[in-house]
């Protein structure tokens, strides 16, 4: 079983930045994918960030340049760096990690930009 909490989001003004956080246990040693992604109201969740437990990623169109995605395998934590962000960022953001078959979810958190 794998648990996820995510942390770092709030209220920012349009352009500013924000670093979310994801705290990862349980069993999530060996090869896995983490990423970030986000739901905005009455839309569909969409993939933000991936990276691979290798330290490969892939970002959205829509992320590319602004946001950047890392993970500590030592601490079992992913992050985003959010930079320049927009009112069309504001979403509830959420950890994902991908193993074996099996996804785990965190409960997200909300990022608001005012623009």
């Amino acid at each position: 079983q794998v648990q996820l909490v995510e942390s770092g989001g709030g209220l920012v003004q349009s352009g500013g930045s924000l670093r979310l956080s994801c705290a990862a246990s349980g069993s999530i040693f060996g090869f896995n994918l983490m990423a970030w992604y986000r739901q905005a109201p009455g839309k569909q969740r969409e993939l933000v960030a991936r990276i691979s437990s290798a330290g490969f990623t892939n970002y959205a169109d829509s992320a590319k340049g602004r946001f950047t995605i890392s993970r500590d395998n030592a601490k079992n934590t992913l992050n985003l760096q959010m930079n320049s962000l927009k009112p069309e960022d504001t979403a509830v953001y959420y950890c994902n990690l991908a193993k074996f078959g099996n996804v785990y979810w965190g409960q997200g958190t909300q990022v608001t930009v005012s623009s």
